[in-house]
């Protein structure tokens, strides 16, 4: 059987771009589904190492954190036994349904550069040629960002906000004992929130090209960009200055390479028009 060949996208109408669209995303969602039953498969893995692995004091985070305490003779909360606090589960499908949809968010996270492909692939026959050519670096930089947040957010965000909150008491006869999706909601919301801010390079990338994003305008902002970066990161980390610092660092750094991504696509983009013209 001959394979089908791919219509020409200015030939397309508004149903063949659905159909289109509709597979790609079928192949999306089965790749999620695939990785999701491998995640459901090593459920001791997922679990008892990644997901509980911020729950211990010997966590490298706390470990590192515990080290520079008594480099420099300081008390640290860091170097603690045990976290005051214990999960449990309250509901009859609770365990059940959070190894689910653990598996699925699983699914999501490791499917990332599958997933961008697939949209990639969709968007790009209304691209030109020059544009195209570039598709592997997008899809390379955007996954490589992604999970250098989705890290950040899990040995520095997650950790940081289990170690307080989960030790934090308004009086000694409140124990902490937290439900089970509430403990996964918080690992999770962390890694997806710092994986999606990680995206900022890029996102600032594609605004500066279609023209709705300059250097200037970026630098105009920065105060406003700062006073942003730090209420997100006061949403996303426990109420204590320290934690917010070490969050908005690298933001700070991805908004400052952003303005140099910026500037080199407005400097490429002038030198195309004047030689545009100088071919006139």
């Amino acid at each position: 059987m001959a394979k089908k060949e791919r219509k020409n996208p200015d030939e397309m109408s508004f149903l063949d771009h659905l159909e289109e669209l509709r597979w790609h995303l079928v192949r999306s969602t089965l790749a999620v589904v695939i990785i999701a039953c491998l995640a459901f498969v090593f459920r001791s893995f997922i679990f008892d190492t990644i997901l509980f692995g911020p729950k211990n004091m010997d966590f490298p985070t706390y470990q590192f954190f515990c080290n520079i305490g008594k480099f420099f003779g300081v008390d640290s909360e860091f170097c603690g036994d045990t976290i005051p606090f214990t999960i449990q589960s309250r509901l009859m499908a609770g365990q059940f349904s959070a190894h689910i949809w653990t598996s699925i968010w699983a699914g999501v996270i490791l499917g990332f550069p599958y997933i961008l492909w697939e949209l990639w692939k969709f968007i790009s026959p209304g691209l030109y040629e020059n544009e195209r050519k570039h598709s592997k670096g997008f899809i390379i930089t955007a996954s490589g960002l992604f999970f250098l947040g989705v890290l950040f957010g899990y040995y520095i965000v997650a950790p940081l906000s289990i170690n307080f909150l989960g030790s934090y008491q308004v009086s000694k006869e409140v124990l902490n004992e937290i439900d089970l999706g509430s403990y996964i909601g918080t690992v999770r919301a962390s890694v997806i929130a710092c994986g999606i801010m990680f995206e900022l390079p890029i996102v600032i990338f594609f605004l500066t090209k279609v023209g709705l994003v300059t250097p200037e305008i970026l630098k105009k902002y920065r105060k406003i960009a700062l006073v942003i970066i730090l209420i997100l990161s006061a949403i996303i980390t426990p109420p204590d200055i320290t934690s917010q610092i070490i969050v908005c660092i690298p933001v700070l750094v991805l908004y400052q390479v952003s303005i140099f991504i910026s500037r080199m696509v407005v400097k490429k983009e002038e030198r195309k028009e004047k030689a545009r013209k100088n071919a006139k």
